[in-house]
């Protein structure tokens, strides 16, 4: 059977697909799939020249396809590794019969070992993803509209950029006066934030544009303002989006004992939490400058971000690191201090401000969604969790503000955090379009799904999920009851 005859192409991808696999796959027979390889032989393979995943216990060496990959760098972001559910929010569901071509054997866990802590799928929310992602793709095939590539986007993206560069140069060369240099850190501190929310956090996950190139270049801009976006794509689409709210794998709700915080009851508690929603307000706007200074040097050296072990950097990634760090020492720290006609301590402050501006609206955009009352905190058990991968997400996590263009594009769609979580491969701006067809789903299954009315609302309730988390003997969380639908 022609391979033509299995997959329909359906938009570009999968022409794309069908065409690399006729010419490079079909002709090309794979090994036997009755082989069997232990997890240590499938971690050897984590290089793009060199790429084996593992996907439902089933091992594919995808490393014939990684130059054609429509997603670019995303197929080999977590290779040697399982990839289950990395693939299945990625890819239309066409894809999957294209996949057994890559297929090489079974997976094998030695005594202890677990390829990964597996979701279980409950029998009536087993069809619920399957059924959503039709729903989904269909509205995009029926309105002849690319997931991806949105010129909503590309405006965007041009603004914030301006504002960027223009909000920089007011702040530390354009006004003698310090007040004018304050407003625009600011205005320079909600760039930079923007570049995080909006453009690289959709091009780091593939949601940008078809053009590979442009959208690696795109999710470097977390780098030019300081930040590493191999890192962040580690922490946040490998470990963060396959484990949301599960305690002890989402490094996003990582704790040390003793720590700051507590969100979750699976925690442990210190007395001093009791004020955590009081002097976390304080802490997130430091964020942004601990990822830069603290956070991404540590990881390099202990090669993990809490339970996330990273992967191998290529000679690209490594430039990219490096080269980032570099950049924006020299431009951001260096320049002002040679030619800013602001004395050391304006220019302190300054770089204070625009760096706790640019924490706190990343921290709260980020925790209004997975931090608060209304939201679950997993624990896993014996390798398993005992709920379906995409019901998790929706059980994990809550939007706000839903209909209002100001918030959806200030917060890059994480208003619609749900749908985000969901399907992470489809740019920020279709979310409003798509999110009724996820709601309509959710209540046919069954799976709540939760709105706060307005972001204040959500912040209200994350900062009282604070307060509760660090009270003594708390055991459960308790609903805030602030959310519709």
């Amino acid at each position: 059977m022609a391979i033509d005859q299995l997959v329909q192409p359906e938009d570009e991808y999968s022409t794309i697909a069908t065409k690399g696999l006729q010419r490079k796959v079909y002709l090309e027979p794979t090994r036997s799939q009755a082989q069997t390889h232990s997890l240590a032989s499938v971690a050897k393979h984590n290089k793009p020249d060199d790429c084996w995943v593992i996907i439902q216990d089933k091992v594919y060496n995808v490393t014939a396809w990684v130059p054609r990959h429509p997603g670019g760098a995303l197929i080999y972001i977590n290779a040697g590794k399982d990839c289950t559910q990395l693939f299945d929010s990625y890819h239309p569901l066409y894809v999957r019969a294209v996949l057994d071509k890559f297929c090489i054997g079974n997976v094998v866990a030695g005594p202890g070992e677990c390829a990964a802590v597996q979701y279980h799928q409950p029998a009536a929310q087993r069809q619920f993803y399957t059924v959503l992602r039709q729903r989904v793709d269909k509205h995009f095939r029926k309105n002849e509209i690319s997931s991806r590539a949105s010129i909503d986007m590309y405006v965007k993206t041009a603004l914030i950029l301006s504002g960027l560069v223009v909000s920089f140069w007011g702040t530390f060369f354009c006004f003698s006066s310090f007040w004018l240099s304050a407003l625009c850190s600011v205005v320079l501190g909600v760039c930079m934030a923007e570049v995080g929310v909006s453009i690289q956090h959709d091009a780091n996950h593939g949601a940008y544009s078809r053009n590979t190139s442009l959208e690696y270049l795109l999710g470097t801009t977390l780098d030019i303002v300081g930040a590493s976006s191999f890192m962040w794509k580690q922490q946040h689409v490998v470990g963060h989006h396959t484990y949301t709210n599960v305690d002890g794998l989402d490094p996003d709700i990582r704790v040390k004992d003793p720590d700051v915080r507590r969100v979750s009851q699976h925690q442990p508690w210190q007395s001093y939490q009791a004020y955590q929603h009081i002097y976390l307000a304080l802490l997130y706007g430091l964020l942004a400058i601990k990822s830069i200074l603290l956070d991404d040097f540590q990881s390099i050296s202990t090669g993990s971000i809490g339970p996330v072990s990273i992967s191998k950097l290529t000679t690209q990634e490594k430039t990219v690191f490096w080269g980032g760090k570099l950049l924006w020492l020299a431009y951001f720290i260096i320049l002002p201090a040679v030619k800013s006609h602001h004395s050391w301590a304006a220019l302190a402050a300054l770089w204070l401000v625009s760096e706790a501006v640019t924490g706190w609206i990343l921290a709260l955009m980020f925790q209004v969604a997975h931090v608060t009352p209304d939201v679950a905190f997993l624990q896993q058990k014996n390798g398993t969790l005992a709920h379906d991968w995409a019901a998790a997400q929706v059980a994990t996590t809550a939007d706000f503000a839903h209909g209002s263009f100001f918030w959806t594009h200030f917060s890059g769609g994480l208003n619609y955090q749900v749908v985000h979580h969901l399907f992470p491969g489809i740019c920020h701006t279709h979310y409003p379009a798509i999110a009724p067809i996820v709601m309509d789903t959710c209540k046919e299954f069954n799976v709540p799904y939760k709105v706060y009315p307005t972001f204040w609302s959500a912040l209200y309730a994350h900062f009282s999920h604070l307060q509760q988390m660090g009270r003594h003997g708390v055991a459960v969380s308790l609903p805030s009851l602030a959310t519709v639908g």
